[in-house]
């Protein structure tokens, strides 16, 4: 099996593509760079610098590589700048993968995983989120995941393709400080950013019904996530013109506050969280059911949420050492 990954360069990339070369698959990256960073490649994966929607660069990648699989990471994901660019979004996360999957039906690829994300479902009003859960997005960037998951299905069934829309919860951590978040839009990251700067975490909200008042969310190791694309993979080759659709969680919520004295306990930075007032469209509680994945797949997340506040902090001293000063 030949894996083209595209977005490979990315934090969540990155690990995939750790993940399926240390499983033994050959991995090809496309990616622009326009936020991957390349020396979070092994040696052993090929890197190739281009765009999803440049079809002679995908038609010249899927043929000259051989590639048998794609995993689809390439694609805009901040909410509040879907809002302010919904075009740039629908052009960026719909639009150019459609370019991607007519170039995969032109070569003859038969798997296809996409990365999607719990943005899908809105606002849910449920203690756990199923796949059977209605999908009402509130913002662009949720809907064109949707509407992303609607052509790559349709794509599927047309043309014989396998395919899997993964649906992320909220990734945090790294297999190696190397791989780390360089970014600031994640929760974990930004609670950093703040305390290295000796200012206080910054919790949207504190009177939604929930046991301490802040929002409840899911947290997933993103090194279990990048096993899970593998266990998927695994799952595309042994089930020909099959779909699938999961969650991609641990089914265990923790609440900002509670996130907020974690990460107060591991980088020994503890300043005491002031509260803003409450984002628009954040759901009270955002817990995944991750029944799907274990029955059918065999696959359960086992990394717990201080390992991932732990490795985060060890990759955010990596670029930033005056943090472990910060105290």
């Amino acid at each position: 099996m030949t894996w083209l990954i595209t977005g490979g360069a990315g934090y969540i990339g990155a690990h995939v593509a750790k993940a399926m070369t240390a499983a033994g698959e050959r991995v090809v990256v496309l990616d622009d760079l326009s936020s991957g960073i390349a020396e979070r490649l092994s040696a052993e994966v090929t890197l190739v610098r281009g765009s999803v929607s440049d079809r002679a660069v995908l038609d010249r990648v899927l043929a000259e590589h051989a590639v048998t699989g794609v995993v689809h990471l390439a694609a805009k994901k901040q909410v509040g700048e879907s809002v302010e660019k919904p075009l740039l979004y629908y052009r960026e996360n719909v639009a150019a993968l459609g370019v991607l999957l007519e170039a995969v039906v032109a070569a003859g690829v038969r798997r296809f995983l996409l990365s999607s994300s719990a943005a899908v479902y809105g606002v849910p009003d449920v203690d756990l989120v199923t796949e059977g859960t209605p999908c009402a997005p509130i913002n662009p960037y949720g809907e064109t995941k949707l509407a992303g998951e609607w052509l790559v299905r349709a794509a599927g069934r047309a043309h014989g393709i396998s395919t899997a829309c993964l649906r992320y919860f909220n990734v945090a951590g790294a297999a190696g400080p190397e791989l780390a978040d360089t970014g600031v839009s994640n929760v974990v990251p930004m609670f950093f950013e703040r305390l290295t700067r000796g200012e206080a975490p910054r919790i949207f909200g504190d009177g939604y019904p929930t046991p301490d008042g802040t929002c409840v969310r899911d947290y997933i190791h993103v090194a279990d996530l990048a096993e899970a694309h593998l266990a998927v993979a695994g799952h595309l080759e042994a089930h020909p013109g099959g779909d699938l659709t999961v969650n991609i969680g641990r089914g265990e919520g923790v609440s900002v506050r509670d996130l907020a004295e974690l990460v107060g306990e591991v980088t020994g930075l503890h300043i005491r969280p002031v509260v803003d007032p409450p984002r628009p469209g954040d759901a009270a509680r955002a817990v995944a059911s991750a029944d799907r994945m274990t029955e059918r797949l065999g696959w359960t997340a086992h990394r717990g949420v201080r390992e991932m506040v732990e490795s985060a902090w060890e990759g955010w001293c990596l670029r930033h050492p005056e943090a472990r000063t910060a105290g």
